[in-house]
């Protein structure tokens, strides 16, 4: 063999070998520039000092980063295009809101009734009239605020279809449907809004297995009386979004479907084990629960054993219910998470990049450890406790990029 042509097959081979290398890896990710923003805004520290080691290397789609419904913190939430974004942002799995229309098809938004946040509907005079409430201006002189309420099982699926998404937001002072719609947090974006498209589950599906990633549907509480429409039970519901997974022929294992609602994650470990041992139960019993102290394990009902023993897998509370601040004023797992733990629970938590900038203690999302909480590069800080110490398997995130580029740094699956 010639000297050229043994480089040739040296070359040939080494280009093999990486790509096989980033095979193992998976696919590459583009996470931009704002995870090293984060960094820069951190304090310094061992962890900062760390952290920067990682730039300049590849990122690789993690299934510790969850797309969020999508890229909301610049994307129209549940949008084709979001979900897109979230994938190049290395997001291993993406979140589906499910709700369903008045003809019964499951689509995705993140509440049966926000299509007067998130969509033209108001805008729209043949649509809007089919609101289960049309909008009503608000007035200074009695302290009205501005309101709507805009359902999916008020459309059929093709005039849910027939709608623009936008970014969620509603203006409560608005006294014109323009007003109210035009209302986007300084803080988000509309560059990416005019060519968004909506998605029916099954779209969903098709879309996110042809990227080769993971899904977790939440199946969302109804805002309707059910049974819906006489027959439409909970339980055909819950099905419903089971069994559109088995249609398309995907995998159990790659399937993590959730609810707030404990009794649909039942419904899942006893009518199709296989999906139900990945179930995930959304826990806002800080919300719902009166009486719910995060410090008082006596106040969980059912409590973390219960939960097990109803066999349970995976809890999924909000990032402050998982952490609080330690003796030494830095941030440590909560009584929650090590009560989680000893009870064998996989614990997840939400979410990441919703809180907009952090500099006055970030809101419902920091609760816990508001006083310390000062600058955007807190997450970052927060993120490594959930990852190291609580032992988190997944993290969601509106910009997947920021959990993509930590779960590299880590070593994280």
């Amino acid at each position: 063999m010639t000297s050229r042509a043994l480089v040739l097959a040296f070359a040939a081979s080494t280009l093999l070998s990486a790509a096989a290398s980033a095979q193992e890896k998976g696919p590459l990710a583009e996470i931009g520039v704002r995870p090293f923003y984060l960094v820069d805004t951190m304090k310094d520290g061992a962890l900062k000092d760390a952290l920067k080691q990682c730039e300049g290397k590849p990122f690789y789609t993690r299934n510790f980063s969850i797309s969020h419904r999508g890229a909301p913190m610049q994307f129209p939430e549940h949008t084709r295009e979001g979900y897109i974004a979230a994938a190049r942002m290395g997001a291993g799995v993406i979140e589906c809101d499910v709700a369903f229309t008045k003809d019964r098809e499951l689509v995705c938004r993140h509440a049966q009734c926000d299509l007067h946040t998130t969509t033209d509907i108001l805008a729209r005079p043949e649509l809007a009239a089919k609101c289960s409430k049309g909008f009503e201006p608000a007035d200074p002189a009695t302290g009205r605020k501005a309101s709507a309420k805009c359902c999916t099982s008020d459309l059929t699926l093709a005039e849910f279809k027939s709608l623009h998404p936008k970014m969620d937001a509603g203006n409560p002072d608005a006294t014109s449907v323009k007003d109210y719609m035009d209302s986007t947090p300084r803080w988000r974006t509309d560059l990416y809004v005019d060519n968004a498209t909506l998605v029916t589950h099954k779209e969903f599906i098709a879309l996110v297995k042809s990227l080769g990633l993971k899904f977790t549907p939440e199946l969302k509480k109804p805002e309707v009386a059910m049974p819906f429409q006489g027959d439409y039970t909970q339980e055909r519901y819950a099905q419903q979004l089971i069994n559109e997974y088995k249609a398309a022929g995907v995998e159990a294992k790659d399937v993590y479907p959730q609810s707030f609602e404990l009794e649909d994650v039942l419904y899942w470990i006893k009518a199709d084990p296989e999906f139900g041992k990945q179930a995930v139960f959304l826990d806002d019993r800080d919300e719902t629960d009166k009486g719910f102290d995060i410090s008082k394990p006596e106040s969980w009902k059912p409590g973390m054993k219960e939960l097990a023993d109803q066999g349970v897998k995976i809890l999924a509370p909000p990032l402050w219910m998982l952490v609080t601040v330690g003796e030494g004023g830095n941030i440590v797992p909560s009584r929650y998470a090590e009560e989680a733990k000893k009870a064998g629970l996989g614990l997840i938590s939400w979410s990441l990049e919703r809180s907009g900038p952090l500099k006055d203690g970030g809101g419902y999302y920091y609760q816990s450890i508001k006083d310390i909480t000062k600058r955007d590069g807190d997450m970052l800080a927060l993120l490594d406790v959930l990852a190291k110490q609580v032992g988190v398997i997944g993290v969601f995130s509106d910009w997947p990029a920021t959990t993509t580029f930590y779960a590299n740094c880590a070593g994280l699956k």
